[in-house]
């Protein structure tokens, strides 16, 4: 068992088969839950999906990337091709310049400039876009409209990248058609109820990607650090604890919290105690007040050029 599990990972393994297997009662069996608790538990599961995507981007739960990708391969989260969130999550690890809206897709700044030429709605919605509350009501929306205007603008533009973005948004909506058939097919359950449920599942994630990153001078400085391991921090596999992820992006979820109690001093000085007690600590800070200003402070945000 022990030689087998330094080839599989079996805890991660063992929670993608549930995830499915939960997804499928969920699918056949929906109609005779309550929907509003069917909502709820079809959005959990639907953001654990997100978070072992996450965990297949980064080589789990086997050394076979192909083996991998196939274990999350089905949209259970809808909206994101398994290539391009691996794409453009491994450019946010890669990049030098974490937070920077010109180099870290996953950004949630925009350029000075750009800001400033915004109308005054626009400037009141981004604004509310930085709360808590108005990260998990509009964040889906404007992450999702970011991530395929970008993916739209490469389509259009990068002659490079035309013919594998083609590949995989077709695949990406053939299999989309296929869980659209699947639940038409066999299950009871309305199809608003699978839109609002996973529109849900984003919003949860939102939770966890709200101050994952902030603008410093500092590399290490960047990536905030959750102590407290709660059952949101399970939903995440562990990245509250996400300068430990990105100072040690291999480590399986199931040994993160370890990791870091046996390292926590030195994570904590490196980080600058870019710190929170728990996620209760960030609802109570930040659910109606907005973190910190949308423009990205330094860097390249003033200009393109720059």
């Amino acid at each position: 068992m022990q030689k087998l599990h330094k080839i599989i990972e079996l805890p991660t393994l063992s929670l993608i088969i549930l995830n499915y297997a939960v997804w499928l009662v969920l699918v056949m069996f929906g109609h005779a839950i309550p929907v509003i608790l069917w909502i709820l538990l079809f959005a959990l599961n639907s953001t654990l999906f997100l978070s072992l995507t996450h965990e297949a981007i980064h080589g789990h739960p086997t050394r076979n990337v192909r083996a991998n990708r196939l274990l999350v391969l089905f949209p259970l989260g809808w909206v994101f091709p398994y290539e391009r969130f691996r794409d453009t999550h491994i450019q946010h690890h890669e990049t030098d310049e974490l937070t920077d809206p010109f180099d870290d897709p996953e950004s949630w700044y925009y350029p000075k400039l750009a800001y400033e030429k915004m109308n005054a709605i626009v400037q009141l919605f981004l604004t509310f876009n930085n709360t808590l509350l108005g990260r998990m009501l509009i964040g889906p929306v404007i992450s999702v409209s970011k991530f395929y205007v970008s993916e739209t603008v490469q389509l259009l533009t990068n002659k490079n990248m035309r013919w594998y973005l083609m590949r995989i948004w077709t695949m990406h909506f053939m299999l989309v058609t296929v869980l659209i058939i699947f639940i038409k097919s066999y299950s009871q359950v309305p199809l608003w109820s699978y839109f609002i449920a996973s529109y849900l599942g984003l919003s949860l994630l939102m939770i966890r990607t709200y101050l994952e990153h902030q603008a410093s001078e500092g590399h290490a400085e960047r990536t905030v650090i959750i102590e407290r391991c709660c059952p949101l921090a399970f939903l995440f596999l562990y990245n509250n604890l996400h300068a430990v992820h990105h100072e040690k992006p291999g480590i399986p979820w199931y040994e993160l919290p370890h990791y870091y109690h046996k390292h926590s001093d030195q994570l904590k000085q490196s980080n600058n105690h870019y710190i929170y007690a728990s996620y209760g600590e960030i609802f109570r800070k930040y659910f109606l007040t907005p973190k910190e200003a949308i423009p990205h402070p330094f860097l390249r945000s003033g200009n393109l050029n720059g």
